[in-house]
């Protein structure tokens, strides 16, 4: 079982800060699996005959499961206690089977606010195509351990 890291804390948390990449492996199973999941049966994410007669080179992650791999690159690294506020993104490139999306992300921007650790985070996430989502994620982290 994974030991989860302990939470960050807000005062540790400096702007410009980088996140660790996260790599995530697109398999046919991941793409489909985290689709239905989703309760997304839109065939373009499960059945690649469908998804060429619509114009896809084939099958491709849908946007439910872009989002909670945003979500999970981000309190990977925050940890468990941080608590996400907003989640903006935007999609690019399709995800296809068999390539990687490559999570980066910094710390743009750093508040306390009612004694609220605030971040603000700018998130990308990259496939041998280009940029597959981009946007900004706002969190609240521990101010004190």
């Amino acid at each position: 079982m994974k030991t989860l890291p302990p939470s960050k804390n807000w005062a540790d948390v400096k702007v410009g800060d980088e996140l660790p990449e996260l790599v995530i492996e697109l398999t046919p199973t991941v793409i489909i699996s985290t689709a239905i999941a989703s309760r997304d049966y839109q065939d373009v994410h499960h059945d690649r005959d469908l998804a060429h007669k619509k114009g896809s080179k084939d099958i491709f992650m849908n946007i439910l499961s872009t989002n909670g791999f945003v979500g999970r690159y981000v309190t990977d690294w925050a940890g468990p206690n941080a608590v996400l506020r907003s989640v903006k993104i935007r999609l690019g490139v399709p995800n296809y089977p068999y390539d990687q999306m490559r999570f980066s992300g910094k710390v743009e921007s750093k508040e306390l606010v009612d004694g609220e650790g605030r971040l603000e985070l700018e998130i990308r996430g990259a496939n041998q195509l280009g940029d597959h989502v981009k946007g900004t994620v706002q969190l609240v982290l521990p101010t004190r351990a």
